[in-house]
């Protein structure tokens, strides 16, 4: 049975994206361009989004993964991952961050010149943020792809084994609310041990605390849907209680980062974020599988265009911010230029071009039309 509910999630999250990168533009944590003016109040509610729309989008891709195996085989499912991931990275490598990285350059004077003397001559020269070469906002598809392949052999053999240990103790874990608050131990260790050695990169290669998190995720994203409907009945059932559990753990977390001048102190932030982490995940699915599990013509079209938007959408961020970061606009005027700039501009590139080419199909993770 097809989930719609996920599907509407995937579009929600990736679509929330674009107002998180927009944001990144004008709150003083480090990003590619940055605004002449700061926001200072709107990094609290980036830090609420912030805490979920990863973990989430990696749950909620453990889950299509199990829903993927239960009708391909092993080989099958691992020739598609490539060529739905590994392809537009790539592509997207060549094509789409280097416009990114070079207005970055031009922005803080390291380089001058046009788009065409610093692609492709300069584009792929050391590694970012000293070099050039990069996959910026991209990391998430070959995170993706290595959970895929990297588990694949353990999900086909769970994947007709029901009563298998793991899936049991998850169902069991499952059978209250207050007991799936267990899964959340070795999300929490990673936060006291990884997260200090070695803080988030999306490097690949040495972010072992993302890649220890998010593969925990993604298994349990598969684990869910193993699990029956056990699952969907506990978060559904109980998704005040996560709402609840949410908000208090959310404002202990707001409360801990502000004093978080011990040692104490942070130790708490790492518990409250967790805590806050895992409850928002399960409300969100548990609201979703309420009110959103149904069929409807406009989520047969955003499914299909969520992925060209999420590959291109950063690119015209950046764009739009580099042509107005200097201005002495409002906020409000700069934040609406850029919201609506980046989807328009957007969906006229997936509409004009990636959706009516065969190749640019191919390129950026659509179905090519069959002759």
């Amino acid at each position: 049975m097809r989930r719609y509910e996920l599907d509407w999630l995937r579009v929600i999250v990736f679509g929330l994206l674009i107002f998180y990168h927009v944001g990144m533009f004008f709150v003083p944590w480090d990003w590619h361009i940055k605004n002449n003016i700061i926001n200072q109040a709107l990094v609290y509610p980036m830090m609420f989004i912030n805490q979920w729309r990863l973990p989430i989008l990696f749950v909620i891709s453990g889950m299509g993964t199990a829903f993927a195996l239960s009708r391909k085989g092993g080989w099958h499912f691992a020739r598609e991952r490539i060529v739905k991931l590994l392809i537009p990275l790539l592509a997207g490598i060549i094509l789409v961050v280097p416009p990114q990285v070079y207005l970055e350059r031009i922005s803080t004077g390291e380089f001058a010149g046009s788009f065409f003397s610093f692609w492709p001559r300069h584009a792929f020269t050391g590694i970012y943020p000293n070099g050039n070469f990069s996959w910026h906002h991209l990391w998430f598809l070959p995170y993706l792809l290595f959970f895929s392949l990297v588990l694949t052999p353990l999900f086909l053999y769970l994947r007709n084994k029901s009563e298998a240990i793991i899936i049991r103790l998850f169902r069991q874990l499952f059978s209250r609310w207050w007991t799936t608050y267990f899964l959340i131990i070795p999300l929490l260790l990673f936060e006291l041990f990884l997260r200090p050695a070695f803080p988030p990169t999306n490097a690949f290669w040495g972010d072992w605390y993302n890649m220890a998190r998010y593969i925990t995720l993604f298994f349990y994203g598969f684990l869910s849907v193993s699990a029956g409907n056990v699952f969907w009945q506990t978060i559904s059932a109980n998704r005040l209680y996560f709402l609840l559990a949410g908000c208090i753990g959310f404002t202990s977390f707001m409360l801990a980062y502000i004093f978080a001048d011990q040692h104490w102190h942070i130790q708490m932030l790492y518990l409250f974020r967790t805590i806050s982490m895992w409850s928002w995940i399960m409300c969100i699915l548990g609201f979703a599988h309420i009110y959103l599990n149904k069929p409807s013509k406009y989520l047969s079209y955003a499914n299909q265009a969520v992925y060209p938007f999420y590959i291109f959408h950063q690119t015209i961020t950046v764009f739009l911010g580099f042509l107005i970061m200097r201005l002495q606009w409002s906020f409000s005027v700069k934040a609406i230029i850029m919201i609506t700039g980046t989807f328009g501009i957007t969906l006229l590139i997936y509409e004009l071009i990636v959706k009516r080419w065969h190749i640019a199909r191919l390129l950026f993770g659509l179905k090519t039309h069959k002759k």
